[in-house]
């Protein structure tokens, strides 16, 4: 049972990792986890005094922590799920939702770009799944990687983010093979969310904004907490374990998989 009442949870008794939790999209993966009975370590780079606010304004009876770390660093892998088992015994799942980039015309695109979407994307999901592969074994867990439209569609002035992007789905692809003899499922969330800095866009370009909502079929874009948030959970949860190495597409139909 949550602290609300509920005992209709899907995550009931897990623990989770979501990076990128402290804002945006991954702020709503760890509200929508909350509530659904999961316990989480939120990672993000916020400083650690702020972090520990915020999970205490979200979770006052010790069902988040939050730990300040640098994803794009390889060797913080291993200490991020050493965390997680140290704060909550355990890892069933693993979200990889933190990822930065810079926009730039192809033939602009520096070295110091690649780097920063590889390293925090791309090389960011591996680290974390290696690392945590051994405790998600134990527990038959899931990991839930982050795609999106720029690679899909091959988005103008996203070269490094959407090469980054269509990485992660070929990883998951592999590992969701390699694991499945593990029990472990591994899956891509593809999202059109109206995050804290779409909203900023939108209020200083309203044209071009209107122009994207437009392309969405259902005609608005997505809520992280109550629209995306909902499919990641679904995805870490045991109503998804006979489903592995896919992509879902939390995008109001703008992209429609064949």
């Amino acid at each position: 049972m949550t602290r609300d009442g509920r005992t209709d949870v899907q995550l009931k008794d897990k623990v989770a990792v979501v990076t990128g939790g402290a804002g945006g999209i991954g702020q709503g993966i760890v509200r929508c986890f909350l509530r659904e009975g999961a316990r989480v370590l939120v990672v993000d780079l916020v400083a650690q005094a702020t972090g520990d606010a915020l999970v205490a304004g979200l979770a006052p009876d010790d069902a988040a922590r939050y730990l300040q770390a640098d994803i794009a660093v390889a060797d913080n892998a291993p200490g991020i799920v050493a965390a997680a088992v140290r704060a909550y015994g355990k890892l069933d799942i693993l979200v990889n939702n933190a990822h930065a980039s810079m926009q730039a015309p192809f033939v602009e695109t520096t070295q110091e770009m690649w780097d920063l979407s590889l390293g925090s994307g791309m090389y960011a999901t591996f680290w974390l799944m290696k690392a945590a592969y051994p405790e998600l074994r134990k527990t038959k867990g899931a990991v839930v990687n982050f795609a999106s439209g720029a690679g899909l569609r091959g988005r103008a002035n996203q070269v490094t983010y959407a090469a980054a992007k269509e990485a992660i789905r070929a990883i998951t692809r592999v590992a969701a093979r390699e694991w499945a003899v593990d029990g472990i499922r591994v899956n891509v969330v593809s999202p059109v969310a109206l995050t804290p800095g779409v909203r900023r866009w939108a209020q200083a370009f309203p044209a071009e904004y209107q122009e994207m909502v437009n392309t969405v079929p259902l005609g608005r874009l997505g809520d992280p907490e109550s629209d995306i948030a909902p499919a990641v959970a679904f995805l870490a949860s045991d109503a998804a374990k006979y489903i592995t190495g896919q992509t879902l597409m939390t995008d109001g139909g703008s992209i429609m998989l064949h």
